[in-house]
């Protein structure tokens, strides 16, 4: 079912989330297709189940295969064997590191990843990007028969509104920097309702320098 409104028709006090399930009438889940204009576009979509749990060592190698993915390597040049995995994503999974990983199923099958994280705890990355008060996000659909059928939008909502919006008290911006050269990074945020700001220089590990564009979704306008 696809339910379709102009920013117009959204009252007052509430967000585009709150519009489309009052106009869905009690069916849902009520998924984001395309927030990029008007009409929002939203669904629900009764073919897929989209979840989320958290990540755990036993995923390493999937992340692995993921990652070494040739529409992942394209944009991931470092942390790609199994060891490498480990001693980066192990401390957050330990809560040592204040990171969140989640791993993405649809219709029970994982098929990605993700993290969510205050982005003032990072403070090289707060003062690159100059959003310190944002909670930053970041992932990947691995398995490519998963890629390319909007399926990344619909998981990214889940995580976004179920996930990410209740566990940060205030929040009201959510951030994401994905590579400029990245079409399809930069066109589902747009799906979701992102505006793009300031493109900034991030270095990498490797030694590398990633031109990137700061993608914002407005919380009380979008999710809330």
């Amino acid at each position: 079912m696809l339910i379709e409104f102009t920013r117009a028709e959204v009252r007052e006090d509430e967000s585009w989330a709150r519009a489309a399930d009052r106009l869905a009438g009690g069916r849902g889940p009520v998924l984001a297709v395309d927030l990029s204009s008007d009409p929002l576009r939203f669904q629900v979509d009764e073919e897929h189940t989209f979840a989320l749990r958290p990540m755990t060592e036993g995923d390493f190698g999937a992340l692995e295969r993921w990652i070494n993915a040739p529409h992942v390597a394209t944009w991931w040049d470092e942390n790609r064997s199994v060891a490498q995995i480990a001693d980066y994503y192990g401390p957050g999974i330990r809560g040592e590191d204040r990171v969140r990983y989640w791993v993405w199923e649809v219709n029970g099958r994982s098929v990605g990843f993700c993290q969510d994280y205050r982005i003032s705890d990072h403070p090289e990355f707060a003062l690159l990007c100059g959003r310190p008060d944002a909670i930053g996000f970041d992932y990947v659909i691995g398995e490519a028969a998963h890629v390319d059928r909007g399926l990344g939008t619909s998981l990214l909502w889940v995580f976004l509104r179920d996930f990410v919006v209740p566990a940060y008290d205030g929040a009201t911006e959510l951030f994401a920097a994905p590579d400029h050269r990245n079409t399809r990074s930069l066109r589902v945020l747009a799906k979701l309702g992102a505006t793009e700001g300031m493109w900034f220089d991030e270095p990498q590990g490797d030694g590398r320098v990633d031109t990137v564009v700061g993608c914002s979704i407005d919380v009380r306008r979008v999710l809330a």
